[in-house]
């Protein structure tokens, strides 16, 4: 049973990576990455204790106010939209541009009753004076690409430069900063690297499980079930930061909220090196049930970025990009390991069969006759 189990889980694996391109590049939604990149270039006048990051890899604005003033975030018809206050932020119920910035569908239309001339009606939104919001003005919300675009794809192209009024009582501020579409990575690069290096990976399955030689593959496996695992959990962390999270506090409120399963997945796969270094009877099963759990969860989940050019990690997206690699590789390839050597391994045939009776043998024990 527990065979046919792996071997479902090795399959799986291989057809998550033979179908996962088309469906997980897809990826329209900022969360998942993006290829057109938003930069804040200047905010002028400099004002201390305001500052302002771009977060969901550039999909929303994060404003923090500790001037002790009130800061007003101007929307697209210029009137007020969002205050940003020492007790919090509020945003303006009479708006049009808070019922547009609620959904990046370029269709939304506000409802009839929001009338940028009628007075502000604020509504609390949180306690902290930080206010975090999509702006249409810094990224890219229609389905099309730019003609630009459409017309050399394969090329880096300013899209726009914009800007964002704010305003500190009467003192205009203005938020500035750049739109620009870069060309992503071919994805089938990635998987076809994650493919090859699975299956070099899972040969190790084919060597003897006895001795010094399958001593030294449980070895190797462990380190890299232990690396990939790290890895794992540092990826959950790099999409939290990036989503906003502040502090450690806020970090592992973001990774229990959003990012449980590829957190428990990592530690189960640094579990499962620990107890295949142990030389634990049932190593094999151990590393290949952590090696699907953590490729799925971990790798397969977040394989998005191999098709967009920024990745919704606070560093690099080519880093991410060979993290995620990597999990897949290990996961993928420890499964396989784990499966053929479990398919190698004899029965135990030291127990008699059952209904065999051990009274002849246990009269030859003791010297008496049945």
């Amino acid at each position: 049973m527990i065979r046919r189990l792996l071997t479902a889980c090795a399959a799986g694996l291989l057809g998550a990576l033979a179908v996962g391109t088309p469906a997980l590049a897809h990826g329209a939604d900022a969360p998942d990455g993006t290829d057109f990149r938003t930069t804040v270039t200047t905010l002028a006048p400099d004002l201390p204790g305001l500052t302002v990051r771009l977060i969901e890899a550039g999909a929303r604005l994060e404003l923090t106010n500790r001037t002790g003033r009130t800061i007003e975030v101007l929307g697209y018809s210029g009137e007020p939209y969002l205050e940003i206050r020492p007790d919090g932020a509020y945003e303006n119920r009479n708006s049009p541009t808070t019922y547009i910035n609620q959904t990046l569908d370029a269709d939304t239309e506000p409802p009839a009753s929001a009338d940028p001339t009628l007075p502000p009606a604020w509504q609390r939104t949180g306690t902290e004076p930080v206010a975090r919001w999509h702006d249409r003005r810094t990224h890219w919300v229609e389905e099309s690409r730019p003609p630009q675009v459409s017309a050399d794809p394969g090329h880096t192209h300013r899209i726009r430069d914009w800007t964002v009024p704010l305003r500190d009582g009467v003192t205009p501020i203005e938020l500035r900063g750049t739109l620009d579409w870069v060309p992503p990575p071919n994805p089938g690069t990635w998987w076809l690297a994650c493919v090859v290096g699975a299956l070099l990976v899972g040969a190790l399955g084919l060597l003897p499980t006895a001795g010094r030689a399958g001593r030294t593959v449980t070895s190797a496996l462990a380190v890299g079930f232990a690396l990939a695992g790290a890895g794992a959990v540092v990826l959950a962390v790099g999409r939290e930061l990036d989503a906003g999270a502040a502090g450690a506090g806020g970090v592992l409120e973001g990774l229990l909220a959003g990012q449980i399963w590829p957190v428990l997945t990592g530690l189960g796969a640094v579990a499962a090196a620990a107890y295949a270094l142990a030389r634990r009877p049932a190593a094999d099963f151990a590393l290949a049930l952590a090696g699907a759990c953590l490729a799925l969860f971990a790798g397969v989940a977040n394989a998005a970025v191999f098709g967009r050019s920024v990745a919704p990690v606070s560093w690099p997206a080519g880093s991410a990009r060979l993290l995620v690699a990597a999990v897949i590789v290990i996961g993928v390839g420890g499964t396989l390991v784990g499966v053929l050597r479990l398919r190698a391994t004899p029965p135990d045939r030291t127990a008699p069969p059952a209904g065999t009776d051990d009274q002849p043998r246990l009269a030859a024990a003791t010297g008496s006759n049945p």
